[in-house]
């Protein structure tokens, strides 16, 4: 009886307005994410528009759905603060380091043209004072990366337009808020020496924690908690957020924090790795979404009908803002010979005004320095320039997009196949993340993992366990987006399995493991990768991987002689550029200098940011002096050859056995480069065998 009254003394939610309960609300702001992008996409509007629409409408100043309450402030900053770190995470840092000079150029531009363009709009025009002017027109030099997802998700995000975008956002969204610090001290009588001495000292130390201190801890982290997918997660948005909270405590603001948190950790977080693959997924598909509602909660459209000089601040200030990032894209292309494209990304990137603008306005507000009028007017600031943005930022993205994959250069005929051989389920995982590091991205053939087993009365259940096995490579790979095609093959041995799946499939790369087994035997390999040699002509690499592969720092690259005639050689060189730029690592050549030049002309081709140090190097008779340039977190790639090939060399035999040796502690990788396959020469009859000979 008791628990039937209990039943019926439970209490219905409370559908008053605005809505409280925290499972209705979470709902509503779900079903908003899943449903704004998907209408909004069918009349050609970006999604992004759609999420702050929806929160206009849903908003405390629309029909008052949902509060701006203390949940949805947290979800929003953590949105924001996402977007940062992705920004940071997502930028090529070589490409960035070779156009810093440009970012800080841009992050001039947007800031000085916004400022000095608003300044005589507010002090002559508005009617406002001295200190006032300076801290709006200070407001339109900010700019939050609001459509930043637009270009992740078109694949637009490491072109250099972006990359300083980027850079110039942190540069000027930090000297306006330094500003801002300035001003509201001087209001408040504490601008002193002090002050000064307090903002650097805390602004160094700070930037010297996140730079310096967070990337080591992160190494040690990811090599001893390998296996543990989550906790690399959990401690990479914990790092986020450390940083983010202590820029708070240097004075900065905390997006300054998560963008630094970003460039720290960029070069430990492949592009293509799983980890990238969760924090881009949960990021875009909950926080982001929020954030974007939370910006669309500010607005008052009502602030328009509060009379003439409402609108003639909220259209001047909106008119300023737009016109003063216009100039500063149109000065950066100017400067830079950039295409119009590029111009209208730079401009829809940086156009978008919401968290730092909002910040130096409320605190003028609240400092009385600024009127209600200035409030109401960036609200609507924020709105409209939140939607041009967009609609300019997804235009241009769709069309450089479409132009990179037009003029993108393919380096070999045939699509890219990679096969992977797995025997050892311990290293399935390894393999299969050098495998995704490596592949193409324009590439859509899948992975193959492949299970030989050999022909004996057991074959029918080792079968049954190697899919097992296999199953666990979809699995691992499922986490990057990437597709696996598992096969097991019964064969007599196992080099004649892998020759009938290269020759059926059509493979052109095989990544296999290091033979382990093979150790005590003359041969390293024993004789599958003879026998795979000698039967297929397809770039074969060789794989030892100790340390987890984005933990790398360098890329060492030893070549023979006559390397750059093979048949194979820029596609190894492609391999090897698309691994360096996945890490993040220099590449150190040592070879001969025809095949460093060669080396730089594929790159050129490439039109690759990798860095290349080369170094003139007979490592056949010197082999051994690489030990003391290859350090324990380097991966050591040796370019060997097939019998009879132009770069072979008797003393390429002896590479394995000394690897094995040498290199105990380092990961090293061995490519056999891709071979012309040699057909067996048949006898042509002509009319002269059929003549007799006088004799």
């Amino acid at each position: 009886m008791m628990n039937k009254l209990h039943f019926l003394s439970v209490s219905f939610p409370d559908f008053t307005l605005p809505l409280n309960d925290p499972v209705l609300v979470f709902s509503l702001v779900l079903f908003i994410i899943l449903l704004a992008p998907l209408v909004l996409s069918r009349l050609r509007i970006p999604g992004i528009v759609g999420l702050i629409v929806a929160g206009v409408i849903i908003g405390p100043n629309g029909f008052n759905i949902l509060a701006r309450n203390e949940g949805i402030v947290l979800f929003g900053t953590v949105g924001l603060l996402y977007i940062m770190f992705l920004a940071g995470l997502e930028l090529d840092l070589t490409e960035f380091k070779k156009y810093r000079h440009r970012s800080i150029l841009f992050g001039g531009f947007t800031f000085f043209i916004p400022s000095l363009l608003g300044f005589p709009v507010c002090y002559y025009l508005l009617g406002y004072d001295l200190t006032a002017s300076l801290l709006i027109s200070s407001m339109f030099a900010t700019h939050t990366l609001v459509a930043y997802p637009i270009v992740s998700r078109l694949g637009v995000a490491r072109n250099e337009a972006v990359a300083i975008t980027v850079g110039g956002t942190i540069i000027t969204d930090t000297a306006v808020l330094i500003l801002l610090s300035v001003i509201t001290s001087s209001a408040e009588g504490e601008l002193n020496q002090e002050f000064w001495i307090r903002l650097i000292v805390s602004v160094v130390a700070f930037a010297a924690i996140v730079l310096l201190l967070i990337p080591p801890m992160a190494r040690w982290f990811f090599k001893n908690i390998e296996g543990e997918k989550t906790s690399q997660y959990i401690y990479v948005l914990a790092m986020v957020f450390l940083a983010a909270f202590l820029a708070k405590l240097a004075g900065l603001e905390p997006i300054v924090g998560a963008f630094l948190a970003g460039l720290a950790l960029n070069r430990l977080i492949p592009h293509t790795s799983p980890l990238m693959n969760r924090v881009e997924f949960v990021g875009n598909a909950l926080f982001i979404p929020f954030f974007l509602i939370s910006v669309g909660m500010l607005v008052d459209m009502r602030v328009l009908l509060k009379g003439p000089q409402a609108l003639l601040v909220a259209a001047s200030l909106t008119t300023t803002a737009i016109a003063g990032k216009w100039l500063a894209a149109l000065f950066t292309q100017k400067a830079f010979g950039y295409h119009p494209h590029q111009r209208q990304l730079i401009f829809g990137l940086s156009n978008s005004h919401a968290a730092a603008t909002l910040a130096v306005i409320l605190i003028g507000y609240n400092l009385k320095i600024l009127d209600e009028n200035v409030l109401n007017g960036t609200i609507v600031l924020i709105l409209i320039t939140c939607l041009v943005a967009s609609f300019v930022t997804e235009g241009a993205a769709k069309k450089i997009a479409l132009e990179e994959s037009i003029t993108k250069i393919k380096l070999h005929d045939t699509e890219e196949k990679i096969l992977v051989p797995i025997s050892n389920p311990s290293t399935i995982e390894t393999m299969m993340d050098f495998a995704i590091l490596v592949k193409e991205q324009e590439s859509k053939q899948p992975i193959s993992a492949l299970a030989i087993v050999q022909d004996d009365d057991e074959a029918r259940e080792k079968v049954v366990m190697s899919n097992k096995m296999l199953e666990h490579a979809i699995v691992h790979a499922s986490a990057t987006d990437t597709k696996v095609h598992i096969l097991s093959r019964v064969d007599l041995n196992i080099a004649s399995g892998i020759s009938r799946a290269i020759k059926e499939m059509r493979i052109t790369t095989v990544i296999i493991g290091w033979s382990e087994q093979a150790r005590p035997i003359g041969k390293i390999f024993g004789t599958t990768l003879d026998n795979l040699l000698e039967s297929a002509s397809q770039m074969i690499m060789v794989c030892r991987i100790l340390l987890p592969i984005n933990l790398v720092k360098r890329i060492v690259v030893a070549a023979p002689e006559n390397a750059d005639a093979e048949r194979g050689f820029e596609l190894w060189v492609q391999k090897i550029v698309r691994l360096a730029r996945q890490t993040g690592s220099p590449v150190h050549l040592y070879s001969f200098n025809r095949t460093a030049d060669a080396f730089k002309e594929v790159l050129k081709k490439m039109k690759s940011p990798v860095t290349i140090y080369c170094y003139e190097l007979d490592f056949l008779y010197k082999f051994l002096a690489l030990e003391k340039e290859v350090q324990e977190e380097d991966v050591f790639i040796v370019i060997s050859a097939r019998k009879g090939t132009i770069s072979y060399s008797s003393n390429l035999d002896e590479i394995p056995g000394k690897l094995e040796k040498s290199f105990q502690k380092h990961n090293f990788i061995i490519i056999y480069p891709e071979q012309i396959p040699v057909a067996p020469v048949e006898k042509i009859i002509t009319p002269e065998d059929f003549i007799i000979s006088p004799s």
